[in-house]
Parts: C-alpha cells; structure tokens; sequence
C-alpha cells in the first residue's frame, strides 16, 4: 500500500490557512486535523497552551507543544499516512520554530532537535505557508477572547511572521509560499495547481 500525502499549512493567526486546509482536505478526500489539541492528551494541552492567564515560560510552553505534536504524529498522523490515507493539518513543526522560537526566543538549535525526536521521520510532503502583514491580520481577528498568542503584541506576530519566512526561505522545494491578502478563489487556485502536482498516487 503506499503511504499517503502529508501536507501542512502554516501561517500567522488569521491568515486564512484553516479555510485552506479545510478545503483541500476535503477535496482530495484526505485526514484534517490540526496543532494543538487532536488528541485526547492534546485536547488539554491545547486549554493550557492558550490559556492567557495561565503564568507560562517560554520554555514550558515549547515542550508543551512539542509533547502534543508527539502525540499527535503517533497516533494520528503517522497511522493515517501509513495505512494510506493523506492528511492534511492545520499547523505542524513549522509554527513551534516560528513561535516559540523567533517570537519567543527559545533557542532553534535546541528546538531543533527536540522537534526532530518529537516527529521523527514524518516530515510533510508540502508546508504551504498563507502570508499576510501582521496588521491586516490583527485587523481578522475578532477583539474579544483573546488567547495567549493572539493577545501577544504586534512586535511578537511580526517576528513570528519573518521565523515563517526564514523557514520556507530554507527548505523552498518544500514550501509554497502565498500572499494570503489575494482573493480567496485566486489562493485556491495556486494552491490546487501546486498540490495537483504530488503525487497521490
């Protein structure tokens, strides 16, 4: 049986990946989950992890990630792609570099290698990455219910958004990289030219 297609969407909170992901799983009749909360064990990590009164280091708030995603490759991810089925997820390895550490400043090198143990070799086929400017994504995003992310300042979002484009600048083979302020139907559009492209066997 061939393994399935893996592909993940990243981006800043409100760049419109979620509506993307959604979408092309449904099209291509793949697996959608998404980073924090798909598992039982993930599903409280996600209330802390986004909990903005909960007191957090910047370090525990990268292990905690990287324990969901463990979690989530052992017993979502990987069984999926093994028995044949594509997945596509909403946030992957990316967002932990991207956050925690360009936003937050953990260390790369160590986040590095802690998320290589936690994914092992289940690396995505494609990371699509929807771009926007961070104030046209404040400007998304409702007012209220802020959680730990999304209420951190515009300086932090701006990080995040230049760790993202570090990122794809590194691995470009890998990556499809979109300016998320076009046209819904014209970002659908490249994206499904670029996933057409792999091979679902």
């Amino acid at each position: 049986m061939s393994r399935g297609v893996f592909i993940a969407f990243e981006g800043i909170d409100a760049s419109g990946k979620s509506t993307q992901a959604r979408r092309v799983a449904s099209k291509y009749g793949a697996l959608l989950t998404f980073e924090p909360g798909d598992t039982p064990m993930g599903a409280q990590l996600r209330t802390w992890l986004l909990d903005a009164t909960l007191l957090m280091t910047s370090q525990s708030e990268a292990l905690l990630m990287l324990a969901d995603r463990a979690q989530h490759v052992a017993t979502v991810i990987e069984p999926a792609l093994v028995a044949g089925r594509s997945v596509v997820t909403d946030r992957f390895a990316a967002s932990t570099l991207a956050y925690q550490g360009y936003g937050r400043g953990v260390d790369l090198g160590g986040l590095i290698a802690a998320t290589n143990m936690a994914v092992g070799s289940c690396i995505p086929d494609l990371t699509i990455l929807l771009d926007v400017p961070t104030d046209v994504a404040a400007a998304r995003r409702a007012s209220n219910n802020a959680d730990r992310f999304e209420s951190e300042s515009q300086d932090f979002h701006d990080r995040v958004r230049e760790g993202f484009l570090s990122l794809a600048s590194m691995n470009a083979e890998l990556w499809l990289v979109l300016d998320g302020t076009q046209d819904e139907d014209v970002i659908a559009g490249l994206i499904d030219e670029r996933v057409a492209a792999l091979d679902w066997f």
